[in-house]
């Protein structure tokens, strides 16, 4: 077991670098750096001061190598110091915890809603016999993924806000204000979640212990509930570990739709006015977030199947016999 974390933790770190060396690579080096596409940018025919532009890029370490830009801003991310916003001069951590809270009440209960609705419908789908019942549950996820998160939206506000006022449209002052945009939120991610355990619990029916339980005398419900759920969810878990992340790059429509303040307002106006500290910010918060959430399912695998770990010990076990033997061959 602490083998099985260890490893896991040294791929979550491994992760954290490579996206945000990535992001390094994709924002920073460009044609252009963001001081000079920032004044280009501030209005029309206004000319710019080559002077001023030499000092802010001399401020911002911009007119450093490449590389010492690169191991700055790494070695400064790590102590937590993601660098200042080019548009405001506020630190970049500043300007994410201002915005994080309202973006994780939005995806903590839009995450609820998809495990919950989504965890319903695949289980009542698979569980019940009545075939009309059967095939509606489980056609409801497809038509949940194909259908566009501001589309659903729109459709939300029209009905609930302008047509009957049960919630408020925009803004995030009051509890009621997160329930439509986490709607909106859940049903994409919901829906791919009811399609893979609907998948996983299906399969799992035909496995042999099933037959074993069901001759015992174990009824359908306890067979449903105590062994085959169980075990269907590790791989729901593991798409619900992923979905962390879709959910935070879908509340840039979210919040944009309904008019919220958070990290997806704050990430479209550091693209449309060319922050790029922000906006590499925000890519390393969204994958600390995955990485995070990854890590805890990671952890409860083991709970839900022992025989993850055990499968990796005895993979491992088996090939260090494997290479005493073949070492024992060549020295004979």
């Amino acid at each position: 077991m602490a083998r099985y974390l260890t490893l896991r933790v040294l791929q979550a770190i491994g992760v954290l670098w490579a996206a945000f060396t990535v992001s390094f690579i994709v924002l920073f080096l460009l044609p252009s750096d963001p001081v000079s596409l920032a004044a280009e940018g501030g209005g029309a025919g206004t000319p710019v001061d080559k002077a001023a532009i030499a000092e802010l890029q001399a401020r911002y370490g911009l007119d450093k190598p490449v590389l010492e830009q690169y191991w700055t801003a790494l070695s400064h991310a790590v102590r937590g110091d993601l660098g200042v916003s080019i548009s405001t001069g506020q630190t970049v951590t500043g300007a994410i915890a201002a915005a994080i809270p309202s973006t994780l009440a939005l995806a903590a209960t839009a995450l609820a809603l998809a495990v919950g609705g989504g965890g319903l419908l695949a289980f009542l789908g698979v569980y019940t016999r009545a075939r009309r019942l059967r095939t509606l549950l489980l056609s409801l996820p497809p038509l949940g993924v194909a259908v566009p998160t501001f589309w659903v939206g729109l459709i939300l506000l029209q009905c609930f806000s302008f047509g009957l006022p049960v919630f408020p449209a925009f803004g995030d002052r009051t509890p009621a204000a997160v329930v439509l945009p986490a709607i909106t939120l859940a049903i994409p991610t919901g829906a791919v979640i009811a399609q893979v355990l609907a998948n996983s619990l299906a399969s799992t029916w035909r496995e042999p212990f099933v037959e074993v339980a069901a001759t015992k005398g174990a009824s359908r419900w306890y067979i449903h509930t105590r062994h085959v759920f169980r075990l269907a969810t590790v791989p729901a878990l593991t798409i619900a570990g992923v979905l962390v992340g879709e959910l935070l790059a879908g509340s840039v429509v979210v919040e944009t739709v309904f008019a919220r303040a958070g990290v997806g307002r704050l990430t479209q106006t550091s693209v449309l006015s060319q922050d790029i500290p922000v906006v590499q910010g925000v890519v390393v918060l969204t994958s600390l977030v995955y990485v995070v959430v990854t890590l805890a399912v990671d952890i409860v695998y083991p709970f839900i199947d022992p025989r993850i770990v055990e499968g990796r010990r005895g993979r491992s076990e088996s090939a260090t016999t494997t290479t005493e033997a073949t070492t024992e061959e060549a020295h004979v």
